[in-house]
């Protein structure tokens, strides 16, 4: 039987979400590992006007196939926390 530590399922978790379009920044990722499965609880940053609700679901599918595929543990549970980033605004120049 192969141990899978949750470090593992963290870098795993915040690769797969920088992976899916309208994400911007850090993502930052903890998991829980019980036997066979896991839940990861993720902080994501998404690049404003990223339409929230699709770029969440497209976030929460992504991970549930490639924490499983990578891992091979039975992930039953993927919560996400939104951190809105705005664009950033030109600097103004002074005369």
């Amino acid at each position: 039987m192969t141990t899978v530590e949750p470090r593992a399922v963290r870098r795993i978790a915040a690769h797969a979400a920088r992976e899916v379009d309208g994400v911007a920044g850090d993502v930052t990722a903890e998991a829980t590992v019980d036997g066979s499965s896991t839940t990861v609880d993720v902080r994501l940053p998404l690049a404003y006007p990223a339409p929230i609700a699709a770029t969440v679901e497209k976030v929460r599918a992504h991970l549930l196939d490639r924490t499983t595929e990578l891992t091979g543990l039975d992930t039953s549970r993927v919560d996400i926390t939104v951190a809105l980033t705005r664009p950033e605004q030109p600097r103004r120049r002074v005369r």
